[in-house]
């Protein structure tokens, strides 16, 4: 029944059009009205739509049969939600999303419906979105979880074709500070520059990484991330720092803020007081950490884009006697002073060759004797420290050699704090805490 056109139809009408297009279950039906009514399943619609056009043409009511739009599949829908929830027995989650891989044949179907019987062709409701949602609703009953559609723990994918149910666990993080308490340590992985990490160099074990593939054999994401991957049982992970120190420097004092994003985790609820015990000991002395909480993915980028202000401990030495007053005139200078530095010749083969300007927030130090002298610098983030200290051959200014009027250099440096300059790294916005 399509009406003549510019006329509009009533609702049970077009209904009566709907269904005079061959044998229609009750959802598909449903599903072509579905902007019309709301509190109902598509279901429920589509029944009581089929039995007020019976009433309506005062003819007896008929039970659907074999429906040729969906094929069956709407009356899957406890079927598949069954099957999604098997797929991860066993694995800790909140939140999780469905999608579903429609066929195209259904697809076209659905469209064909509303074309022959004269209906828009976005009338109602997709039946992907229909699928997905009353899945998904099952799946929340049945495991106590809900649905976000921004990052879930767990995205479901029904494949109708494939009769297969795929499933995705998202990553988890974790958020902590690390102090390392050894020098000699980068903080990621370093692979060996002569084999690049293969351990081998002409079929034979790299000479210059004993074949470990590493240019250090030790790294802070070595010596933290495989606890946590073992605690949440996942299958790898990566190591997110706030920055990093040089190898050669300790991170003491309050750590450096770190996540560590634990790739296909089954627990994601670990212990964490005793992940931290259990990352202790796996270290072995060389990095511990604290403050270990359940993050979001947002954490990441938090992490590495915050501004942050560093504390440094620096031992000096000098290559001749310094004078007293003079060191404590450059202290006085470099406090709250403007710094430009060039790129450091160190580093200059592996970063762009400009001039930065930061700024040194405080600064204080004491002589341990004529040619030794301990300084605590508090700079703005990406402020060169060593450079600070010994003007690096004039690249940068002012430089506390400069102002001493003695050559000296860095023979040890601590970190003793990273904070954020405007805001903290610990915003509750970017934490989740564990299912009661």
């Amino acid at each position: 029944m399509v009406a003549e056109e510019g006329s509009p139809m009533s609702l049970l009408a077009e209904a009566a059009a709907v269904l005079a297009e061959g044998p229609v279950c009750d959802a598909c039906l449903g599903r072509c009205f579905a902007d019309r009514s709301f509190g109902l399943t598509n279901g429920e619609r589509g029944r009581g739509l089929r039995v007020a056009v019976a009433l309506d043409a005062d003819e007896p009511y008929e039970t659907p049969g074999d429906c040729w739009v969906c094929e069956g599949e709407t009356d899957r829908v406890d079927a598949w939600a069954e099957r999604a929830v098997e797929a991860v027995d066993g694995v800790e989650f909140e939140t999780y999303q469905v999608g579903t891989r429609v066929p195209p044949l259904i697809e076209e179907n659905d469209a064909m419906l509303r074309d022959l019987a004269g209906l828009p062709e976005d009338a109602g409701e997709a039946f992907k979105s229909e699928l997905n949602r009353e899945v998904g609703k099952r799946i929340g009953e049945t495991t106590g979880t809900t649905v976000d559609f921004d990052r879930p723990d767990v995205q479901f994918l029904l494949d109708l074709a494939a009769d297969s149910v795929e499933t995705r666990i998202n990553s988890a993080f974790v958020y902590g500070r690390y102090r390392k308490l050894e020098r000699g340590i980068p903080q990621t992985e370093w692979p060996c520059r002569e084999c690049h990490g293969s351990g081998t160099r002409a079929g034979e074990p790299c000479i210059y990484c004993d074949g470990t593939g590493y240019q250090y054999p030790e790294s802070v994401e070595q010596l933290t991330t495989p606890p946590v991957v073992e605690a949440m049982d996942g299958t790898e992970a990566t190591f997110h720092g706030a920055g990093r120190e040089d190898i050669d420097a300790l991170m003491l004092g309050t750590g450096r803020p770190f996540v560590i994003e634990v790739d296909g985790p089954r627990r994601r609820f670990p212990d964490l007081d005793g992940l931290e015990e259990s990352i202790r000991e796996f270290a072995d002395g060389k990095v511990e950490v604290e403050g270990l909480r359940l993050a979001t993915y947002e954490m990441v980028e938090r992490v590495k884009s915050l501004a942050a202000s560093k504390t440094y401990r620096a031992t000096v030495a000098f290559e001749e006697a310094a004078d007293p007053d003079a060191f404590e005139a450059a202290l006085e200078t470099l406090d709250g002073a403007t710094i430009e530095q060039e790129t450091p010749e160190r580093v200059d083969h592996r970063r762009a060759s400009k001039v930065r300007v930061r700024q040194v927030y405080d600064i204080d130090g004491e002589l341990a004797d004529e040619t030794t002298a301990t300084v605590e610098i508090h700079g703005e983030g990406g402020l060169y420290v060593k450079e600070l200290v010994s003007g690096d051959n004039g690249r940068t200014s002012p430089s506390l050699a400069d102002e001493v009027g003695v050559a000296c250099h860095v023979t040890d440096l601590d970190v003793l704090a990273v904070e954020g300059e405007d805001q903290p790294f610990e915003d509750e916005t970017y934490f989740r805490e564990p299912p009661a």
